[in-house]
């Protein structure tokens, strides 16, 4: 299980009632916020009047209102990070050539497992890991030109002080 399932919302999509259910209740149980829909028109207006708040998003392929290649342009829009899976019934190796082209992070066919949905999970959290890291990267990387900059300038201060006469 990924750290810190309470910071991650998981949004559901999918045509199925049961499918909805065991999905959201599976995922409530490792602590996650979960929400669910039912449709490919009510997931693309949840994530985007949600504003991001999705960090992981299950989207069926296959259902009325939207397919989730729409929810999944959607959901990259309005969250750009999220952890996106597509899950379908009728798999294909263009489907799955397409949603990742398109920036699924990962695709499952159904009927799947529940041991697939945590793979899943884990994929996520160590996909936000690895953010964080490149963040943290990115933030020292800024920091040590920001201390060579002081360097030079404290340099450059010393040698005007030691150039001075005298007083």
């Amino acid at each position: 299980m990924p750290p810190e399932p309470f910071r991650h919302h998981v949004l559901i999509a999918d045509d199925d009632e049961g499918v909805r259910e065991l999905f959201s209740e599976f995922i409530r149980q490792r602590g996650y916020h979960v929400a669910s829909v039912r449709d490919g028109r009510a997931a693309v207006s949840e994530v985007e009047r949600s504003q991001g708040l999705y960090s992981v998003i299950f989207t069926d392929l296959s259902m009325p209102g939207a397919d989730g290649f729409t929810v999944l342009r959607a959901a990259r829009t309005a969250s750009p990070h999220a952890y996106i899976v597509i899950v379908t019934g009728f798999a294909s190796i263009d489907t799955a050539i397409r949603a990742v082209r398109e920036g699924a992070n990962d695709y499952l066919t159904k009927p799947c497992s529940l041991g697939q949905i945590e793979i899943a999970l884990q994929r996520a959290g160590e996909h936000f890991k690895l953010r964080h890291y490149g963040s943290l990267i990115e933030q020292s990387s800024g920091l040590e030109q920001r201390l060579r900059t002081i360097e030079q300038s404290l340099a450059r201060i010393e040698a005007r002080l030691a150039s001075r006469p005298p007083a």
